[in-house]
This record gives structure tokens, sequence and C-alpha cells, in this order.
């Protein structure tokens, strides 16, 4: 049946199997009114009705309907019934047409011929009724009007022969008989895609108790068991025994649902899902959207763009010869990984992460969240104290790096707080934390509006350098002392930066290297950019992008929320035990759950593994996900990886457990993970790999005592160097 000649090999799956989606749905419906489920048909949402931010009830055209919660699992009317609450919940959907066309019955079909799904070409096809049926996820895709669509019945749209023509020529190729195949019809249908291509399932971050169960992307059918579960576990307990963060609702901003946006997103969504996930997958459509003050400048010598939040970040520079008539501005560039052995980035990488190490790296951190919290007495004080695990009443101009824990002690959020003034705190988050800890904070706010809450993310634009030489560089712009007595690891100041004022200045870098992120109003940004660099010529400043940061970080085992750590992870899992403070005076949120933790002992270990016989030039290299083994028997997997430039060896981070005979994680220490031998699976080939429990002591051209206890693993730090400021 199929045509095999340029194929290397396939994936068969002999349990695998077919459903009728229809009969399936009305099985599904008739279960429920048995146990007593009312089911309307025929009827339509008009409005979903809310008071003090939940909802209360739902008019349709059938009648009003009251409620306890809300579920929106319309499909790819989804966001339009987001938009009839009020306050409008955003759920950034977008239909597209989908094809899939069906023949008359072909003789001698077997009617156990498996699902064929053919990646490379966006295709796949089954048999059904003795017939085939066979579709496919166009690389560039054809939007909907979908406000036009009000029925059932106008959900088959016209068809477009010139359109399909694309996946009609895989299937023809793929399984050359259907040449003499006749045609009974060929099928426009819709189906609705999220910008990022993931499901959208969760509680709406606008209310506290409208759910949201859409997005699928075809798969609804088969999701809807786990869909459904993870839901209820959420509307009954909570929480789901599902880390689900991935695919939150609240992973997304405002611009997301711009309908402009998605209409120019979700043509290339659909050839996502079919599409050959390459590490670091990058979107063609939909930037140049949220832009620093200093992003012109950045291109313009040579920056390469990911988007992260919307926002441009840069990854990587390429070099520009500033000594030619070069174009300006320069083309925008988007930064792509087409490969999954070294990249080509790699040397590029490499120049910026020494300079970090031996000179002095400017990279743009604008992206981060930034919260300021505030109130007139110590509200925001005992709020901070219940919300976070580390101990937040320390002296003014401290930083404290802490976890705000869930009920099950997982991390809901990762983060430093600058202690800005007795009762003023600036927390700055993960990018990707924006609307998800805006949530969790406001949800915890007293409600009397004693704590005041301002998102300043886009207020300030955030510059890192970062480098032995960076004290000298920033001394020669301000006239604050930067010396270690006066301005110390983990502490904060106000300062002036060349002919600015009011920069937030703070000293820590997040990758583990000396330096300072300069938080600056965004009037000044360019200025004082521009004195950074004027001035650090002398320091060979070069710009870093977001890669070398990572690569210097995952050296320095430094874990980061939404990579290595999630609200399944708990901070006695990660070796963070010692930035968790049991004795506060305000129990914290999890505190119970640490302690229940603490005494019955952690079932799985965040580890740092080193690759010892990979060859970086030649094999596939570790992205992220892949399993790792001790003494030939799984026991985890990788979250983070990076090339490692000072050891030069790959590096890994992730977590392993101690899996009893039937899978079940039984207590795990450190005796037992320092005793095994490990390897790491990539791509079908087992790498030997050494494991390290702490962050290492990368050697260093310049030693300072200062860096030797800027480690972000180590259980039990020294703070001589440090003074009372120090709070990690």
């Amino acid at each position: 049946m199929l045509n095999v000649e340029d194929l290397l090999g396939g994936l068969w799956i002999p349990g695998d199997g077919v459903g009728d989606p229809h009969l399936f749905c009305m099985s599904l419906m008739r279960e429920a009114v048995q146990e007593g489920v009312g089911v309307m048909e025929d009827c339509a949402v008009t409005a979903v009705l809310s008071k003090e931010d939940r909802v209360h009830g739902v008019e349709t055209t059938a009648g009003a309907i009251e409620c306890d919660y809300f579920v929106n699992c319309a499909g790819f009317w989804a966001r339009q019934v987001g938009q009839l609450a009020r306050p409008q919940v955003k759920v950034p959907l977008l239909p597209c047409e989908h094809y899939y066309l069906h023949t008359k019955p072909i003789d001698n079909l077997d009617p156990m011929t498996p699902v064929v799904r053919d990646p490379d070409g966006y295709i796949y096809l089954r048999e059904r009724d003795g017939c085939i049926l066979a579709g496919g996820f166009e690389p560039v895709a054809k939007p909907v009007y979908e406000e036009e669509i009000e029925t059932a019945l106008q959900r088959c749209l016209p068809e477009d022969w010139d359109h399909f023509h694309v996946l009609l020529q895989e299937m023809l190729k793929r399984v050359p008989s259907l040449h003499q195949a006749v045609l009974h019809r060929l099928c426009n249908g819709l189906e609705a895609f999220s910008p990022d291509c993931k499901w959208i399932v969760g509680e709406a971050p606008e209310m506290t108790n409208y759910y949201v169960a859409a997005g699928m992307k075809t798969v609804g059918i088969s999701a809807a068991g786990g869909v459904a579960e993870a839901t209820v576990d959420e509307i009954v307990d909570g929480y789901s025994k599902y880390d689900m963060y991935e695919l939150g609702v609240n992973r997304f901003l405002g611009l997301h649902n711009n309908k402009r946006f998605l209409r120019d997103r979700v043509k290339e969504v659909p050839g996502v899902h079919y599409g050959l996930p390459y590490p670091f997958h990058e979107f063609e459509t939909g930037r140049n959207l949220r832009l620093s003050p200093i992003y012109p400048t950045l291109r313009d010598n040579g920056a390469v763009f990911g988007q992260v939040m919307g926002y441009e970040r840069p990854t990587w520079f390429e070099t520009v010869d500033n000594t030619k008539e070069s174009e300006k501005p320069r083309p925008f560039k988007i930064a792509h990984t087409k490969t999954f052995g070294k990249p080509p980035w790699f040397e590029t990488v490499q120049r910026e992460y020494w300079a970090c190490r031996e000179q002095v790296g400017l990279s743009d951190y604008s992206s981060f969240t930034k919260i300021d919290l505030q109130s007139q007495g110590r509200e925001v004080v005992d709020l901070l104290q219940y919300l976070c695990s580390n101990d937040v009443d320390v002296p003014v101009g401290s930083i404290i790096h802490t976890g705000m824990q869930n009920e099950r002690g997982g991390y809901e959020n990762d983060c430093s707080l600058a202690r800005i003034s007795e009762n003023h705190y600036m927390m700055i988050a993960p990018t990707i934390q924006q609307t998800r800890c805006k949530v969790w904070l406001k949800r915890h706010l007293p409600q009397n509006g004693s704590v005041t809450l301002s998102d300043v993310t886009s207020m300030y634009t955030a510059i890192c350098v970062m480098g032995p030489f960076t004290r000298n560089l920033l001394s020669e712009l301000t006239d604050t002392d930067l010396s270690p007595s006066h301005f110390p690891f983990f502490t904060f100041k106000e300062i002036d930066v060349g002919l600015a004022n009011g920069v937030r200045a703070m000293n820590l870098t997040h990758t583990g290297e000396l330096g300072y992120v300069l938080y600056i109003p965004n009037e000044f940004a360019l200025h004082v950019y521009n004195r950074l660099m004027t001035v650090g010529e002398k320091y060979s400043i070069t710009h870093v992008g977001y890669y070398a940061s990572r690569a210097l970080r995952v050296e320095k085992f430094f874990a980061f929320w939404g990579q290595d750590l999630d609200t399944m992870t708990t901070p006695l899992e990660c070796g963070r035990t010692w930035r968790v403070k049991f004795d506060k005076d305000i129990p914290f949120i999890g505190r119970d759950a640490l302690l229940r933790q603490r005494e019955e002992g952690i079932r799985r270990q965040y580890v740092q593994l080193l690759l010892t016989d990979h060859d970086h030039e030649l094999d596939l290299w570790s992205w992220g996900g892949e399993p790792i083994y001790r003494d030939g028997n799984y026991c985890g997997q990788t979250t983070t990886t990076s090339y490692g430039f000072t050891f030069k060896k790959q590096v890994c981070l992730g977590f392993v457990e101690n899996l009893d005979s039937n899978g079940v994680p039984q207590p795990i220490n450190n005796d037992y993970v320092l005793s095994g031998h490990y390897e790491i699976d990539i791509a079908g080939i087992r790498y030997a790999a050494k494991v390290n429990l702490h962050s290492p002591n990368l050697p260093t051209k310049y030693p300072d005592k200062e860096r030797d206890v800027y480690q972000a693993t180590r259980k039990h730090h020294e703070s001589k160097f440090l003074g009372r400021h120090y709070q990690p």
C-alpha cells in the first residue's frame, strides 16, 4: 500500500486503534445523563454572568442556568465564548480550514489497516468502512473568520483544491494506489489552534471558577479523558496530579488574544503539529511586537532574536564589521536551530561565554517579569512571608531569592525580591511568569486593599553586565561606592549611571558570574547603554545573548522555573532546602507539605550530569527530555542542557529517581545518587555521565572570593565575605 523507497524506518504501534467520534461523544453523553447530568442541545450561550470575578450563571437561548463552575470547552468558538464574560476571558484560539478526503470503497482494503502518519509529508490516512480517509496539516494554513460560523451546519466550508494540493501531492506519493481510487468527497472543516500549537487547559486568570479546555488540534477525542480528569481535579481539589503549567491559559498575555495577531500566527501553527521539532523552535509570524528601547541598536549590532511572551530577546550576536559601510538598519533575524547536533551558533556563543567569564558581557534582560509590591504598613511584609518559603524580612537593600510554594510544596514561582524600602519590594521573576505570578499574587492580596501590586515590566529596560571587570566599568559611570563592603552580592541600590538617575542596580546576574543587572527607566535606557558600550571598550565589552547566559547557568547548576522547576518540584528535591525557613513567625504556604517530605524523605533528586564520552563535534546533542539510566536502569530524564565551555563537555541538568521493580519511586539520598553509574540516552545511543549534586567550582582567570560563595544549590553557604546583607 505504501511507497517506502525513500524511508529509513518507521514505528508500528500494534495496539493503536480508531473510534467513531460521533458515537464516542454520544456514549459519553448517555453515561453522563444516567448519572444525573442535564444536557441541553441546540442551545447557544448568549452571556456568562459573573459577580466579583466569579461565574454564577449562564444565559442561553433556552433560558438561564445557575452554576458554581463554568468550563469553556467550546472548540473553535472558545475565544468567542470567552468574550461573553465580564470581565472578558482571553482564550487565544483561531480556527483554520482543515481538509481531509474520503474515497469510495476500495476492493480488498483490510479493515485492520493501521492508521498511517507521515509527518515529513504533513499527512495522515486511515481505513474507514472500506474507504480511505486522508488528511493533513499543511505548512501554510488558511485562517477562518469564525464569527461568520454560527451553527454546526455552517462548519463545512467550500472546497479549495488549490490549497489542498500540497497535501494531495504527498498522499499520492506515499500511497500510489490512491491514483486509482474514486473520490467520494473533499471535506473542509474547522480546527482551532493556539499561538504556540499547545492545548489550553486550566483556570482562567480573570475569574476563579472559570475553566478552559480547548485548542486540542484534532486530538480532542483521544485527549478528552485526561483533560476532563485534570479539569475535575482542579475544580474539586484545586490542583491536578498532572503538571499542566505548559498548557495553562495563564501562559498568555493580552497580545496573544489579538485577532490580528492570531490571524497572522495561525497560518504556520498547523504545520508545527506535524513538523520536525527542532530545538528552540521559533515562529516566523507575530514577531516584532514587544521591543526594548535598545532593540534597534542590538539588532544593528548583529542580534539574532528569539521570542518569549511576545518579547524579542537576543539569543546570540552575529559578527558585524563596523569598519565598513554596513547596512543599517540591519534586517531582523530569527534564531533558528535546525539541527540536533552541533548548532551553527556554537562558536559565536562560545565567544560570548568567555567574554562573561574573562572580560565584560552585556545582555538584555528586559523581558524579565517585574512586579512592585508595597503597602503603607507592614502588610506587604506579612503577605510575602506567607507566600514565600524564604525569609523576606531582611534589611532594606537586601535581595532574597525565594520560591513561592503551593500547598504541595511545589514551585508556583521562583523569583528574586529586592527590598526597595521598609514596605516596598520589587519582584523579578521569569519572563513566562508575567501572567501566572500576577494571578497567584492577586488571589492572595488582602481584601482590604492594603497591599498594592503594579506590573512594571514595561517601565524598565534591564541591562545585565557580567564579568570580572564589571565593577571597574560601572565605577567609571557612577559616584556610588561599588566595593564589596558597601555593595555586596544580593543587594540593591538606586544609583545614577552616566547622566541618568533612578537606576535600580542589583548585584547579581542569574548566571553565577560577577556583575549587575541595571533596571533603567525606559527614557534613560539608550543613554545608559551607550555609556556602558563606550566606557566598556577598554574592557573589551561584548554583546551577549540568551544562549550564552543559559550555558553559564547550566554549568553553575542553576535551576530555572519552567525549565527545571515546576508546580510538582519542591525545594528539597532540587537542593534548595537552605532557602526554606521553616521557623518564620508566619507559616508559609506549603510548609506542612515540606515538613512532611523532610520527615519521609524525597523520592527524586536534582542532579548535574557531565557527558564523559560524547563528541560535541560529531555526536547528536542532548537538548532536554532525554532518558537517564543508572546502572542500566531508567531513573529519570534531563530538563535543561547546554555545552559547558569550561568543562569542555556536554552538561545536562535533570532529576533521578530510585524506582523499584514496579516503577514506584522509593526514598532517595545522596549516597544512592553518588553510588551509581549513569548514562544518558541521546537518540538511542547511551553516553556515560559523571553526576554532581552541588555547584562545581569552575576555574577562573580572575579568582574572586565573592564568586566563591555565589553558588545556587549549596546547602551550607558561607557569609563571611558578605556580612549580614547576604541572603541567598
